[in-house]
């Protein structure tokens, strides 16, 4: 009885077969290209390494026992280079089981045992090709989510910024003075207008960082500095909502430690003036304390620590866990887009620190943020 044609991929995969021996190259190979798939050969690790660089393959079959550099130190130098595409790989090894254990470690995907058997392999090559394209289809949507995002935020900000000056030439009274009935429906919508444009570059912000689009300019930044040029700035709301608002560094003073980070100044004051916006805007009586001091951890690695402490309305436990992920606007009901505290989390993890939060519904949060000090 006729057995049914076996299934071929859809698409031609190149696989590139790695062996020092070329009677195995050549088994694999021609077992291989009877299933339809294009097979390339290397035999050593080094050629490899290079063929992989130039032209990805969807699959790699590495030997592990071979002279010079080993199936070992192939998938070890493949992991380590971020700028590959995701290549499965499946090693083949004579070996025991503590071979197979240090190459899954390594980095493999699989393994299959010499003497190689034709359904095993095909069966493996199969299921690493799947897991080959399930990645790359969700990458390929990934990207062109990033992308769809990113020109939706810029074709926004077109039109909001031209209605942001044209509102200000009306509020300024150059196309005429406003009664004052519809000079207060102009602040109004002035305000709206930039909450939104406000929302829209923070978006465009979060992207950048998501897709590893987002240029960072390090230089050496005076912490102390920065953080009361953002109080100054935001004092006047401070004032407003009779709130004491206070830096104290007597225990940067005291220590006479260093308070300058190495990092990117404009974005380091959105972290601070984001987390001092916050804690003032929550806060309805009370205060708002900014501290700065400095701390070692076990390898005796300097941080400088900022902490911004405040007595508002507190975050409910159940909020504090997805505090710092995107769009999660908490509970409270002047909760803004959520979008905020997940940029400054990017920020901080970009300039190799941490921030967390400590907080008590009711009784106010202290939110903290360490960045390595300057060597």
């Amino acid at each position: 009885m006729n057995q049914p044609p076996l299934s071929r991929p859809a698409s031609i995969d190149r696989i590139l077969v790695v062996d020092d021996l070329p009677d195995n190259c050549f088994l694999i190979q021609t077992l291989l290209q009877q299933e339809g798939y294009h097979i390339d050969i290397a035999y050593s690790g080094s050629e490899a390494l290079s063929y992989i660089e130039t032209t990805p393959p969807a699959l790699l079959l590495l030997d592990v026992m071979m002279p010079g550099m080993d199936g070992y130190e192939v998938t070890r130098r493949i992991r380590q280079n971020t700028e590959l595409p995701f290549l499965p790989i499946l090693l083949i090894t004579a070996h025991d089981q503590p071979s197979v254990v240090r190459g899954l470690d390594i980095g493999a995907d699989e393994f299959i045992r010499k003497p190689v058997e034709f359904d095993e392999l095909v069966a493996r090559v199969r299921s690493l090709l799947r897991l080959k394209h399930s990645v790359d289809e969700r990458d390929l949507i990934a990207r062109q989510r990033e992308d769809f995002v990113s020109r939706l935020t810029h074709d926004l900000r077109t039109p909001l910024v031209a209605a942001d000056r044209m509102l200000t030439l009306f509020q300024e009274g150059a196309l005429g003075e406003p009664p004052p009935a519809m000079g207060e429906a102009i602040d109004t919508m002035i305000r709206s207008n930039q909450n939104l444009l406000t929302m829209v570059n923070m978006l465009l912000e979060v992207y950048r960082y998501e897709a590893g689009r987002k240029t960072l300019n390090f230089t050496p930044v005076n912490l102390s500095e920065l953080v009361e040029a953002v109080i100054a700035e935001l004092s006047p709301l401070a004032i407003e909502k009779k709130l004491t608002l206070t830096l104290d560094q007597s225990a940067l003073q005291q220590d006479q430690a260093s308070d300058t980070v190495i990092g990117d100044r404009i974005e380091l004051r959105r972290v601070i003036t984001n987390l001092l916006g916050n804690a003032l805007k929550f806060t309805d009586a009370g205060f708002v304390t900014v501290r700065l001091s400095a701390d070692s951890n076990s390898l005796k690695q300097i941080a400088v620590v900022l902490e911004i402490e405040d007595t508002g309305s507190g975050i409910a436990i159940a909020d504090q866990p997805k505090l710092f992920e995107s769009f999660i606007t908490g509970s409270h009901r002047r909760s803004g887009s959520g979008l905020g505290l997940h940029l400054s989390r990017q920020i901080v993890e970009a300039h190799q620190g941490r921030i967390y939060v400590k907080s008590d519904l009711g009784k106010g949060s202290l939110f903290t943020v360490r960045l390595p000090a300057q060597a």
